[in-house]
């Protein structure tokens, strides 16, 4: 490699990270990661050749999360997760603390069945809706706000088909979905929980005890953002709106059972994803008269290009030595002690996610492992150490991932005041604790099943 090579990769780099941070104008991620993408190929550290490579490990990934994200446009919809919102807020029967337990049950089902992006540009409209109609002042948002953000992101930890850039690297180790989830969901979900009750003891003093006495108000309002199965003759409580609804729950439910079977037994995961959204649009189509051509405007197709772009730029950084100069100091860490290697390669990407972004983070700390010829086990071991510090360790500041950078975005346009300080504040205590206790979890379960 040429030193003009090397410069050009390492400035394609920082570019891109510089505007998918800054945003200038609204810009979408993809513009600036396609821009980085085209300088490395020009630049030579990636080859015509390497685009083939790319694009095996990218595709699936990619149209596993398109496919889902239209099941969930289609979902919203039908007015799906209104009625999801309203059920919530009915069983929070006037508790604010019970609400903001189910606010996190809600952002944890909402990415288990979706993924995250997804998650939370469905679930912080939503409580934004429900906070407003409640008329709960600023500084009693936070505690919803906030920890549905970081649950709803940190709760792509569990399944790897929950964030794209989880699928991508489950095929650089060749690891499936059913192996990941047999690993991973039991201490994750533990982590989750551990982090979820940090957030509450940070909260708690702003949690109102009791809502206003108008909440059951607020159903109606939530309600009465009509959409097609529902109508202002209905009452709030619909048997028939109810029943359809829990319905299309159950199939969301068996579509994500069916991606983890389909893993299992060797068949596509992309094409079951594909498979159960074209179902779910053509059952629309029928039941509600609906075509599936909005699905071309509000899909975001964007993806696909910002994946791919971003698995060029640090496909460039490996190319140009990178991974060799990682491998060269972790190795001899790596290879000693599981357990040490566990918390040191969590914590690491828990930084370089912090710094970087968790997208080209992950890429990277992948690429290194999956370079130091290590025995399948521990490969697959710090790899999920690597999720738990791209997932959990990324949410110390609110640019560590691109779900809470929209999360911020979708804040202002709604003209609620979440700072950085507001934010920080609270992660800088619950973050690093909760990625500690969920990689040594990690460590103990792992023990128990093959040890």
């Amino acid at each position: 490699m040429t030193q003009l090579t090397i410069f050009l990769t390492l400035f394609a780099f920082i570019f891109t990270m510089v505007l998918i941070f800054w945003r200038p104008m609204g810009i979408n991620e993809a513009i600036p990661a396609t821009i980085g993408a085209v300088i490395v190929l020009i630049a030579g550290s990636v080859t015509l050749g390497d685009i083939g490579e790319i694009s095996s490990k990218v595709t699936g990934a990619t149209i596993t999360i398109v496919a889902t994200m239209v099941m969930a446009i289609t979902l919203e919809s039908i007015g799906f997760f209104h009625w999801v919102s309203q059920t919530m807020l009915k069983a929070s029967n006037g508790s604010g603390i019970r609400l903001y337990w189910l606010t996190n049950l809600l952002c944890f089902l909402m990415t288990l069945f979706l993924n995250n992006d997804g998650s939370i540009l469905i679930t912080t409209p939503i409580l934004l809706l429900l906070l407003k109609y409640l008329d709960l002042k600023n500084h009693q948002m936070l505690p919803y706000l906030i920890s549905g953000a970081i649950i709803a992101t940190a709760s792509s930890a569990p399944i790897g088909v929950s964030n794209i850039v989880n699928l991508i690297s489950l095929q650089m180790i060749d690891m499936d979905l059913y192996l990941h989830t047999m690993m991973m969901f039991v201490p994750a979900t533990i982590g989750l929980l551990f982090l979820s009750s940090i957030l509450f003891a940070l909260f708690y003093k702003q949690i109102p005890v009791k809502l206003p006495s108008y909440w059951k108000n607020a159903q109606m309002h939530v309600i009465y953002r009509l959409h097609p199965l529902q109508s202002p003759a209905d009452p709030p409580d619909s048997k028939k709106r109810s029943k359809v609804m829990k319905y299309v729950l159950l199939y969301v439910f068996l579509v994500r059972v069916s991606l983890f079977a389909a893993s299992y037994v060797g068949v596509s995961v992309s094409a079951v994803a594909i498979f159960g959204s074209i179902a779910l649009l053509l059952w629309r189509w029928h039941y509600l008269k609906i075509p599936p051509s909005d699905m071309v405007k509000k899909t975001p197709w964007q993806i696909f290009l910002f994946a791919f772009s971003m698995y060029v730029i640090i496909y460039g950084l490996h190319n140009i030595g990178l991974t060799s100069l990682l491998i060269e100091y972790l190795e001899p860490i790596v290879s000693e002690n599981l357990f040490h290697a566990t918390l040191i390669m969590g914590t690491l990407l828990s930084l370089l996610s912090n710094l970087f972004n968790n997208h080209p983070a992950l890429m990277v700390g992948t690429l290194t492992i999956a370079e130091m010829g290590l025995d399948p086990l521990t490969l697959k071991t710090i790899y999920l150490a690597n999720i738990i510090g791209s997932d959990i360790g990324s949410l110390l500041l609110p640019t560590g991932t691109l779900a809470t950078l929209i999360w911020m975005n979708i804040l202002r346009k709604h003209k609620v005041k979440v700072s950085w300080s507001d934010y920080v504040k609270v992660t800088i205590i619950a973050i690093p604790i909760s990625v500690l206790f969920t990689l040594s979890v990690l460590y103990a379960w792992i023990r128990f099943i093959y040890l």
